[in-house]
């Protein structure tokens, strides 16, 4: 099966970006932790793609190539009215092809198809 790429293209009014980069945060920080459960590491509770991207790091020195952005600051920043953040369209794009880069190449360093 041939997954297709998609070009992200859609105007301001169209797009909750909150919504597109808390997305983005929370498949970057999924893709990150199946690499590590894959490897057998240990990472506790966390959102803090930094931190897992470094434990990520000391297994494969490729993972020096991956760029995370500001993506930690949408597990939070953008969920709750005390943090309440609203990212504007670059942002969102910038997210949005920040976790497509690194799902492809969890997807490469991993084997898994889909």
């Amino acid at each position: 099966m041939r997954v297709m790429e998609h070009e992200f293209s859609f105007s301001e009014e169209d797009v909750v970006t909150s919504a597109v980069c808390f997305h983005a945060q929370q498949a970057v920080e999924k893709f990150l932790k199946a690499f590590l459960v894959l490897k057998g590491v240990e990472f506790g509770k966390t959102h803090n793609l930094e931190l897992l991207l470094e434990l990520c790091k000391r297994l494969d020195p490729e993972f020096e190539r991956i760029e995370i952005g500001n993506l930690t600051q949408y597990a939070i920043e953008v969920r709750y009215p005390d943090e309440f953040y609203i990212p504007t369209l670059e942002e969102a794009k910038e997210a949005y092809e920040i976790a497509r880069k690194i799902k492809d190449f969890i997807l490469e360093k991993t084997g898994i198809r889909i």
